[in-house]
């Protein structure tokens, strides 16, 4: 599944998140694409937090993609 974030900023791009990866089911990966700098330490720490796995994350043209497997 996809959450596109692009142009938000802070907190934005983290709600986002949590309403999009309480869609999947356990072990699903959620893409996230956003353009806010900060989400590079929001999303890993919040993922941790709530006992998901952040995969990592990967520059693109203009924007960023960040990978979140759900507990």
């Amino acid at each position: 599944m996809k959450s596109n974030e692009l142009h938000y900023s802070c907190p934005m791009p983290l709600l986002k998140t949590k309403k999009a990866i309480e869609k999947l089911a356990s072990g699903q990966i959620l893409e996230i694409l956003g353009t806010d700098p900060g989400s590079r330490n929001d999303l890993p720490g919040w993922a941790n937090r709530m006992g998901h796995q952040y995969l990592g994350d990967k520059e693109d043209e203009g924007f960023l993609r960040f990978y979140v497997q759900k507990k």
